[in-house]
């Protein structure tokens, strides 16, 4: 229980500060910490539904603090939360048509660029944009939900990682409205993959108990913390994340975790 409240801690604190769901960190640490500290060893059914309750809680509370904080598009949000919500219902519903490891590495390869592009310098970006008055091109904000949220669903990772990137170089969003309006994005898949999970029994309540004690004061606090960073700091600990993903992706494929 300690071992989950710590990771509920981090993985909270992660997803206020970057606006990510925090999936693709949270699902290792509760694979291989609690051997690490002699308790018992999770099953895969489990460890994904305590992701899914750590991602519905961190968006939900990281979503609701940088709105408060005017760092979101509700337009934004509602043009890629319902186009990514589809996008991964259709993805995983096709995913046997296509080989997981083929996938896979298309994902990787989107990681390993979406890392490039959060590093590249942006020209005269506002440190405190306006979230109301956001202007983007709808067209692009639905094509990038889209095709994340596509491939996403096949190979079953939530991508909210990848999108930030792409958001601010595509979509062309200022970093601090991705990352607020990337949580509300986010919350639209988490949601749908709680209720599924909830009603037919994948969701340990008791060892959810410390998620819920620990992820909702940590994700308003990453989220007070994301306010008062620069944005190039803000992107330059999305590069680091992004790495870990592109690590934890790239061993699933080498030790064939992933079949297919």
């Amino acid at each position: 229980m300690l071992a989950i409240a710590s990771i509920g801690l981090v993985a909270g604190f992660l997803s206020g500060l970057l606006g990510i769901g925090g999936g693709i960190i949270v699902t290792p640490l509760l694979l291989y910490m609690p051997q690490l500290v002699g308790a018992s060893t999770l099953s895969i059914r489990t460890v994904a539904g305590l992701t899914i309750v750590q991602g519905l809680l961190a968006s939900l509370v990281g979503a609701i603090s940088h709105r408060r904080f005017k760092f979101s598009s509700g337009r934004l949000a509602a043009y890629m939360g319902a186009t990514i919500f589809v996008a991964a219902f259709l993805g995983g519903a096709g995913s046997k048509l296509v080989s997981n490891t083929v996938l896979l590495v298309l994902f990787l390869a989107l990681a390993c660029a979406g890392g490039i592009l959060i590093l590249l310098p942006t020209k005269n970006e506002e440190e405190y944009p306006a979230g109301a008055a956001l202007d983007f091109n709808p067209a692009r904000a639905v094509a990038v939900a889209a095709g994340v949220g596509l491939l996403g669903g096949m190979v079953g990772q939530g991508g909210s990682f990848i999108l930030i990137p792409l958001m601010t170089w595509f979509v062309k969003v200022p970093t601090r409205i991705a990352i607020g309006s990337n949580l509300a994005v986010v919350l639209f898949s988490s949601a749908a993959g709680f209720l599924g999970k909830a009603f037919t029994g994948q969701i340990e309540w008791l060892l959810a108990v410390p998620l819920v004690l620990t992820v909702i004061p940590s994700a308003a606090l990453g989220s007070r913390v994301s306010r008062r960073l620069s944005v190039l700091t803000l992107r330059r600990t999305l590069a680091v994340v992004i790495g870990v993903a592109v690590v934890r992706i790239a061993v699933s494929l080498l030790s064939g975790e992933v079949a297919g």
